[in-house]
């Protein structure tokens, strides 16, 4: 089967979605729709994925971009000729392919298209309830996802809940991880770097610094919450637009 994921921009979700696809026995390409500046994964692309040229993926899309982007996505999938078409978000990436025409259509909700942008107007409400109609299946990472893709239109039996998570192979504690006949992991710990003891409380944030995630609301909350508790301790891990 040939397969296209057509995705907004290239972020660690989009890595880890084409890397898994990749070991596959189907043939994947990609598609980028925008390219907003800064960059949120630097990583190539994963081994057996094939970077799909096409108009768009160089620089931010706008609204006044829609038919311009229409036309090259219908030339891509001329060019491509999938079988299926992966895509999301449901206002960006999915609604230019359902407004393609093409079928079948996965439509993958990346949780603010949903929650947020799908409200913003009866035009964003149009688009979603548009694409959600025209969609094989949806793909969504929990259950208000799932609630509201519903309330717009998407039958329940064709949505399926797939929680983003973590890579546990990476992230576990210190003590799950196998012996490895040093102790150099244990003492090399972030904790013991930043000299933090047992008795200090580590919150971890690993959102984009963006102002969609609510990083400066979450660093002005650490510090009124730091003064009447001494013993908090703050991570903010990542990057965004509002590193600066």
């Amino acid at each position: 089967m040939r397969i296209l994921y057509f995705s907004r921009d290239y972020t660690p979700h989009d890595y880890r979605f084409l890397k898994a696809l990749g070991k596959t026995e189907h043939q994947i390409g990609y598609l980028r729709l925008e390219r907003r500046g800064h960059p949120l994964e630097d990583r190539e692309l994963p081994e057996g994925i094939d970077l799909i040229p096409w108009v768009g993926g160089k620089e931010p899309a706008r609204f006044q971009d829609g038919l311009r982007l229409l036309i090259g996505l219908l030339g891509a999938i001329r060019a491509y000729n999938p079988d299926l078409i992966h895509a999301g978000p449901i206002q960006r990436a999915a609604f230019l392919t359902a407004l393609a025409g093409f079928r079948p259509l996965v439509s993958m909700s990346w949780g603010y298209d949903l929650l947020i942008d799908a409200s913003r107007n009866r035009w964003w409400t149009w688009a979603t309830r548009f694409t959600l109609k025209r969609s094989a299946a949806m793909v969504g990472d929990c259950d208000t996802v799932r609630s509201l893709a519903v309330s717009y239109g998407m039958e329940a039996d064709r949505i399926i809940t797939f929680p983003w998570g973590i890579d546990l192979e990476h992230f576990k504690p210190i003590a799950e991880r196998p012996q490895t006949g040093d102790e150099h992991a244990a003492e090399s710990s972030l904790r013991k770097q930043l000299e933090w003891d047992k008795d200090k409380f580590v919150l971890l944030s690993t959102r984009s610094w963006s102002s969609l995630y609510g990083v400066e609301d979450l660093a002005h909350a650490f510090v009124r919450a730091a003064h009447q508790h001494p013993e908090l301790r703050l991570l903010i891990l990542g990057d965004g637009p509002l590193a600066p």
